[in-house]
């Protein structure tokens, strides 16, 4: 009930009185009351006033099941919903799950994990309370040589989540007065892709993805795509300082998590819906290569025999980076292969 009352203050237009809500849900007004004492004691800011009834005023950054349940939008994606406070990976937890028969879209979301990891093994830093932990499974009824365009279709919804939820997701104690972050609000920064899974914000990662799969030879078992995003971090160990930021560094406030989250799948639901029509990215291309930043750009293919120079053209509707080698010979990249990077850094 905790999370359907908190459903109803977030749509209700001013106060609702405690008779309405308890008449709603059935229950008694004493067990409105209580709702509401334990929605205030985790940081809600729930006005009450006599006579008129009760009214939510600001949420705290929590990405607690409940918090995130009030706000999903979605049919399917993140509608099943397990939380951890700390766990070792997301990742590991999902598919624990799938391969128990968690159902399709169930996400897991942890505030803080101990064992998060990057591609190629990397270790990915999980402090609490800052920033957003997460994998979707999925179950999808295509073959297993599918699956990795389904790291694209979450980086374009990720792009575009972020870049949706950020308004809703800021910080209300921050949002008066005339500062320099204002400044930056008016003028936000561009959210890009770096092929094929990070998202950037001026040329540094503010977010990674991790697909993995389970398989027979011919069909998907389910496959899990994780999602680490820096939200609220604003400092960075020294050996990632200058190719890693955050949405906080960026913008210049702090913003709450489980907005973005909900933004997320709610677009990525939207993008799946494409990509399951024609089973190729045919229908997110455009707008994927309009946020691609290695896009018209000389890289360096660095692969498991050699690092070239190349010249990126844009990317195949199955999600291979299409580039030039420098005698012209125009090649197709598989993102499980090799890496990409700019010439002079990072992108």
């Amino acid at each position: 009930m905790k999370t359907e009352i908190l459903k109803l203050l977030r749509k209700t237009d001013g106060y609702i009185s405690g008779q309405q809500i308890s008449h709603k849900f059935g229950v008694s007004r004493t067990a409105v009351w209580k709702v509401i004492r334990q929605l205030q004691e985790d940081g809600y800011q729930v006005e009450a006033v006599r006579n008129k009834g009760y009214r939510i005023v600001d949420s705290p950054d929590v990405i607690t099941k409940e918090e995130l349940d009030s706000l999903m939008k979605t049919c399917w994606a993140g509608r099943n919903i397990l939380y951890y406070d700390v766990t070792d990976s997301t990742n590991l937890r999902i598919r624990q799950a799938g391969d128990e028969g968690a159902p399709h879209g169930t996400l897991a979301v942890a505030d803080r994990q101990t064992a998060g990891r990057g591609r190629r093994g990397r270790h990915w830093e999980s402090p609490a309370g800052t920033s957003i932990y997460m994998s979707l499974l999925l179950r999808p009824e295509t073959a297993p040589d599918k699956a990795s365009m389904l790291t694209l279709v979450m980086a374009v919804s990720a792009a575009e989540g972020i870049r949706e939820g950020i308004a809703a997701g800021r910080d209300t104690e921050e949002k008066s007065g005339s500062t320099e972050e204002d400044g930056r609000q008016s003028s936000p920064p561009e959210i890009q892709i770096k092929w094929p899974n990070d998202i950037i914000i001026n040329g540094k990662k503010a977010a990674g993805i991790l697909t993995e799969m389970s398989s027979q030879i011919d069909y998907i078992e389910h496959v899990v795509i994780g999602m680490g995003i820096n939200v609220n971090t604003v400092e960075f160990p020294e050996e990632i300082r200058g190719t890693a930021t955050s949405l906080r560094l960026e913008y210049g406030y702090r913003i709450r998590r489980a907005p973005l989250i909900a933004a997320v799948m709610k677009r990525f639901e939207e993008n799946y819906k494409t990509f399951l029509e024609t089973e190729d990215l045919s229908g997110l291309k455009d707008r994927y290569s309009a946020m691609l930043v290695n896009r018209d750009r000389d890289v360096l293919i660095a692969g498991p025999k050699e690092t070239y120079p190349a010249h990126a053209l844009d990317i195949s509707r199955t999600g291979e980076l299409i580039v030039r080698r420098e005698d012209g010979t125009v090649e197709r990249i598989f993102s499980g292969e090799v890496s990409v990077r700019g010439v002079y850094g990072y992108v």
